[in-house]
C-alpha cells in the first residue's frame, strides 16, 4: 500500500507574475506537463497572449488581472481561476520587480512597495490558497526566492530584504504544513535573464556592476534562461508524494574555458 495517494494527472495551477520572465516560462512548462494554468499579473493583456498560445497548442489556460499588493485582487483572481479549472493544486508565487538603490538612499515608500510585492504578496496568495489545499490534504505552493536571500548583493534596494523574507517564510511554512500533505518549496534562481530591473539606466547600473565585481559576484557573464527556473518548478511539483523538494537552487553554468586556459 502506498503511503500517499498519488497526485492527479490534471492539476489546476496558478501562476502569479505570469506576464513575463520566470512566470511566463513556468506557465508554458506547467501547461506542457498537462496542467490547466491560470495566469495572473497586472499586465493582463500580455497574460492573455500567453494563454492564447497555450490554448493554440492544445492546453488549458486562463488569464485574469492580478495585483498581489491588493488582497481583494488576489481573492478575485483565485476565485476566477478556481471557477474556471477547479481547486488549486499548484501555486507559484513569482510576482515581483527590482529597483536598484543603496539601501539607505532608497525612498522608504519605494522600499515598502518592493517588500509588499515580493513578500507580502506571496503571503496574500498563501493566505487565500493554502487553506483549501490543507482541506484536500495535498498541494504544492512554490515560492520564487533568490540567491540574494542567502548572499545579498550591494545596491539591490529592498530586493535582498524582500527575498530573504520570502525564503524564511517558505521555511516556516514547511514546518507549519508538516503532516498536512501540502508542500511548500522554494526555487532559488541565480542571475537570470528576465525583464526585471531591465528598465534601469546606464548611470544606475554602472555602479551596481562595479560593486558586484568588487564583492566577487560577477564571476562570469552568463545568465540563466527563465526556462531553467521553470524546469526547477516543474521538478518540485512533479516529485512523487512522499518526497519533498524543499529548496532548489539554480545557477548559470560558466562559459567553457578555451584550450590552454
Amino acid at each position: 500500500m502506498p503511503r500517499f495517494e498519488p497526485n492527479p494527472q490534471r492539476r489546476p495551477s496558478i501562476v502569479a507574475g505570469a506576464s513575463s520572465g520566470i512566470g511566463t516560462a513556468t506557465a508554458y512548462a506547467l501547461a506542457e506537463a498537462g496542467h490547466p494554468v491560470a495566469l495572473g499579473a497586472r499586465r493582463v493583456a500580455e497574460c492573455e497572449e500567453i494563454a492564447e498560445k497555450i490554448r493554440s497548442n492544445g492546453g488549458e489556460a486562463f488569464a485574469h488581472f492580478l495585483d498581489v499588493t491588493d488582497t481583494a485582487s488576489v481573492d478575485d483572481f483565485v476565485t476566477a481561476a478556481e471557477n474556471a479549472f477547479g481547486p488549486t493544486e499548484i501555486a507559484l508565487s513569482g510576482a515581483g520587480d527590482l529597483e536598484f538603490s543603496v539601501a539607505h538612499e532608497m525612498d522608504p515608500d519605494q522600499f515598502l512597495d518592493q517588500v509588499n510585492v515580493h513578500l507580502v504578496g506571496a503571503q496574500r496568495l498563501a493566505h487565500r490558497i493554502v487553506p483549501g489545499m490543507i482541506d484536500r490534504r495535498r498541494g504544492d505552493f512554490v515560492l520564487i526566492g533568490s540567491d540574494c536571500a542567502d548572499t545579498p548583493r550591494p545596491r539591490m534596494g529592498a530586493y535582498n530584504a524582500g527575498k530573504a523574507g520570502v525564503e524564511m517564510m517558505g521555511r516556516q511554512m514547511r514546518m507549519e504544513l508538516e503532516g498536512t500533505g501540502v508542500r511548500a518549496s522554494v526555487v532559488r534562481p541565480g542571475p537570470t535573464q528576465t525583464s526585471m530591473g531591465m528598465n534601469t539606466t546606464e548611470e544606475v547600473i554602472g555602479p551596481v556592476l562595479e560593486d558586484w565585481a568588487k564583492w566577487g559576484f560577477a564571476r562570469h557573464s552568463y545568465f540563466l534562461r527563465a526556462s531553467a527556473i521553470a524546469d526547477a518548478v516543474v521538478a518540485a511539483v512533479g516529485a512523487p508524494r512522499g518526497a519533498h523538494l524543499v529548496l532548489i537552487e539554480v545557477q548559470p553554468e560558466a562559459p567553457l574555458r578555451k584550450d590552454g586556459e
